[in-house]
């Protein structure tokens, strides 16, 4: 590893960054960097500005003066990782240990004897993945049947809930957003320090994480976010004194506050110093200094805060209580009466009546608190799974959120809650009547983050004001040769300018562009237009994802939320049979407290009811949060729901397949890669599904072209699609236009290019275009039948989402209708089914 020197800050620039840092006004980097520097008088002003903000933060929060811990347990459910961090003494290897795990009895073992000392914290700390390393790991697991490390954690966590009542905090380590949805139904939080974002100490040979896949920072830093966008409380923080100099410390310090802004999930950074640990390849480098460390703290606390949760280690503090209190710490994080450190075993817990006295003396309160911190323990949903609830309530004070200290956890049901149906549940009739209750939940404040972080986001080509087109006119010439030659070649990298020149074509230009696309329809499917009889049915729209285009989503709590019953959603599909519908199409909000089996029970009670209706249902979204809420895999949930009936999907929750889009759009939607897996597993199953691409809101032609390279991907591997639907944003009452952040939905430009392109892009891969009446209005389907559209879609019966976003288009079209605007383009009618085979009469 290259040494890099760290020039020290002039007296000077360390003074001006504390003036700035006095009168509230926001630091740069190097302010910072500066002040971490500081040292003498300039550091005891910097711990009573720090001090001064944390002391603001607690007041605001309803406890002033308190400080608090978590009384905890210590659970190594396994030892062996497969990484290699050189200052390490919790990894270790196989035959240094009696076995690779932990047994689940000695995991309850550990939680009893801690709830019988009244601790309500179950510290689960391993090592990453190390079945991938191990042999040893990887047969322990197999002889008991677990597929991972992570199932068998979740197993334990629930063991631990219903046998002991503790509350599990989990720190794996490295998780994907998959991994996060299964495990957040049993844990109230989860953990992992970034430590830095040194790239430079796990790149290069020699740095403390080097050969340690799990500790590139970038990878950390996607797993920040993640656990955002799942909405677990989450702890994390940095290690400082391993190597990385003062700008890669601010640095670190920046990213976990983008990402507390961003989504408002860390409950608490805890900035611990690295102590040098015998049998260690670090062994010989030194410790972090302590007056680093309170310097480190309080330039943390700046930068983060009043709300931030701040927490040094008090076991490897040498003493030190009232500097790091000075600093602007406001918790001492978990301390065990009973299980070592067991990653820093050679540095004991201080007694808590010790811990008590220390921060007594500095003129503060010790309060116990619950491993989640008070403020998400008071909100509950959407940062409680309701199966955790009962667990957590049966421990925490109702007035503050923190623990109470007499309680003693008992074991309780891991288990659904009973579901409430009712609220507005006539909303798909009086939408188009009344209308919505307001033009936005009642939370439209927090639960979409941070908006100024979400707008920093927005690729500068894709905000809202920036027109889309353009293009090489040479370019466009080429573009419309291949278009009426070999459409579909245009999706190849080497003709990307072509197309993103025919994105941007307007004029003749677009008018010649949307007459080959007719031609191209012709040839595919000929003249007929297609379209189905069916009923849309939204069975909840209770959702908590918070994703940031949707007007459609409510709290349990907003005057238009409503679940419906099982039977209401039967009469609905056999009023809709009566009335000639062969199709239902089922989507809802994703509901904390639907049922595991609800999506499969649905299905049972449509088939029951109406035996030959056809059941599309359940977005990719939908399919991927029940899977991880039943803790099994995609395959095994889509094989439960084709069991129960289910025939087809909807490939709705695409919006833009390019994951930079999707996380301002959507906040906590799953990943592209998720959505992926899940319709090509569908499509593999023999379950079909539709495509879809969501676009004119904070996107641009380049991520439209790779949004439909990646459809075109899955229908080669699968050719399981059945039409494509191009969904214009509606912008009205869509929370990230509100924000300022979104355009106004796509122009009539736009709106023609993309129909076309849809047609010419997909040729030879999905026949059927579709455009929807909904979106554009009866006039602008007729356009889009013009230039290479050929199905409308269906009647809908009722249709709620677009309608809450703002769409004047009404929520429904009877046949005459349809035909009418079929008749209006100049071309014939056909009924058909989902998968575009003859309606019956």
């Amino acid at each position: 590893m290259v040494d890099r020197s760290d020039p020290e800050p002039t007296d000077a620039s360390i003074r001006r960054a504390l003036g700035r840092a006095a009168t509230g006004r926001a630091l740069d980097a190097g302010e910072a960097g500066a002040l971490i520097a500081a040292r003498g008088p300039m550091l005891d002003e910097l711990l009573r500005i720090a001090s001064d903000i944390r002391d603001a933060g607690l007041r605001d929060a309803g406890r002033p003066g308190v400080v608090t811990y978590s009384k905890k347990v210590f659970i190594p459910l396994t030892r062996l990782c497969r990484d290699r961090c050189h200052y390490c003494t919790f990894a270790t290897v196989p035959h240094r240990l009696p076995a690779a795990y932990l047994e689940r009895d000695e995991v309850l073992a550990i939680a009893r004897e801690g709830a019988a000392q009244g601790c309500k914290e179950a510290l689960f700390t391993l090592g990453d993945r190390p079945e991938e390393r191990w042999p040893a790991a990887r047969r322990w697991l197999d002889e008991r049947g677990y597929d991972s490390t992570l199932d068998y954690l979740r197993a334990c966590a629930v063991a631990v809930l219903e046998e002991t009542g503790l509350l599990p905090h989990l720190n794996p380590g490295v998780l994907t957003w998959s991994e996060l949805q299964r495990l957040k139904p049993v844990a109230p939080s989860m953990g992992m320090m970034l430590e830095t974002t040194a790239t430079r100490l796990w790149s290069e040979p020699g740095g403390p994480h080097f050969g340690s896949p799990d500790k590139e920072p970038a990878v950390r830093l996607r797993v920040l976010d993640d656990a955002g966008r799942v909405g677990v409380p989450f702890t994390t923080g940095i290690l400082i004194g391993i190597g990385e100099d003062r700008a890669e410390r601010v640095d670190a310090i920046f990213a976990i506050r983008r990402a507390m802004r961003e989504y408002g999930h860390l409950q608490e950074v805890i900035v611990q110093n690295f102590r040098a640990k015998p049998d260690t390849a670090m062994r010989g480098m030194p410790d972090a200094e302590l007056h680093d460390l309170a310097a480190t703290v309080a330039v943390a606390r700046v930068l983060l805060g009043p709300k931030a949760r701040i927490q040094a280690p008090p076991n490897l503090i040498a003493g030190e209580y009232d500097l790091l209190l000075r600093a602007g710490i406001d918790d001492w994080g978990g301390v065990s009466p009973i299980t070592p450190d067991h990653v820093n075993p050679e540095r004991p817990w201080p007694h808590l009546d010790e811990l008590a006295a220390r921060t007594a003396s500095a003129g503060f309160t010790l309060r116990e608190r619950l491993t989640v911190y008070p403020e998400y323990v008071r909100a509950g949903e959407p940062w409680l799974d309701p199966r955790l609830l009962p667990h957590v309530t049966a421990l925490a004070d109702p007035a503050t959120g923190l623990a109470v200290e007499a309680a003693r956890p008992v074991g309780r049901p891991w288990q659904e809650p009973e579901e409430v149906y009712g609220g507005r549940t006539d909303l798909h009739v009086t939408i188009d009547v009344t209308g919505r209750t307001d033009d936005r939940r009642g939370d439209f404040d927090s639960v979409y983050g941070d908006w100024a972080e979400v707008a920093g986001k927005v690729a500068p080509e894709a905000r809202a004001g920036v027109p889309l087109g353009g293009g090489a006119d040479a370019d466009l010439r080429a573009g419309l040769r291949l278009a009426a030659d070999d459409p579909a070649v245009l999706l190849t990298p080497a003709h990307e300018a072509k197309a993103l020149a025919l994105f941007g074509a307007d004029g003749p230009a677009l008018d010649e562009l949307c007459r080959l696309a007719d031609d191209a329809r012709r040839d595919a499917v000929g003249d007929d237009v297609t379209y189905v009889v069916n009923r849309n049915i939204n069975f909840t729209n209770v959702c908590y994802v918070g994703c940031r285009f949707c007007a459609f989503a409510q709290r349990e709590s907003d005057a238009d939320a409503f679940r419906l019953s099982l039977s209401q959603v039967a009469d609905r599909a056999e009023e809709a049979w009566t009335a000639g519908a062969t199709e239902v199409c089922l989507q809802g909000g994703i509901d904390p407290k639907m049922p595991v089996t609800g999506y499969a029970d649905i299905v049972r009670a449509i088939k029951a009811r109406v035996p030959d209706m056809h059941v599309h249902a359940f977005s990719p979204m939908e399919i991927v949060t029940a899977a991880a809420k039943a803790g099994v895999p995609v395959r095994e949930w889509l094989l439960r729901l084709r069991e129960a009936g289910l025939d087809t999907i909807p490939g709705t929750a695409a919006e833009i397949l390019d994951d930079d889009v999707r996380w301002v759009l959507t906040k906590g939607k799953l990943p592209a890669a998720a959505w992926v897996d899940v319709v090509s597993t569908a499509h593999e199953l023999g379950i079909r599904s539709s495509s879809t691409m969501m676009y004119g809101h904070v996107d641009h032609p380049g991520q439209w072209l790779a949004h439909f390279r990646v459809l075109a991907g899955v229908q080669d591997r699968t050719g399981g699609f059945t039409e494509f639907v191009a969904l214009p944003f509606v912008h009205t009452n869509a929370p990230i236009y509100l924000a300022g952040i979104a355009r106004p939905g796509p122009t009539w430009r736009e709106n023609r290019a993309v129909h076309a392109m849809a047609r010419l892009l997909l040729h030879g891969r999905i026949d059927n275009i579709q455009c929807s009446w909904v979106k554009l209005g009866d006039a602008g389907t007729v356009e889009m039948l013009r230039g290479g559209c050929n199905d409308l879609g269906g009647t809908l019966m009722e249709e709620t989402i677009s309608r809450m976003a703002g769409s004047g288009n009404g929520s429904a079209r009877t046949e005459e209708q349809l035909r009418a605007i079929a008749t209006a383009a100049g071309r014939p009618f056909r009924k058909r089914t989902t998968a575009y085979g003859h309606a019956r009469a």
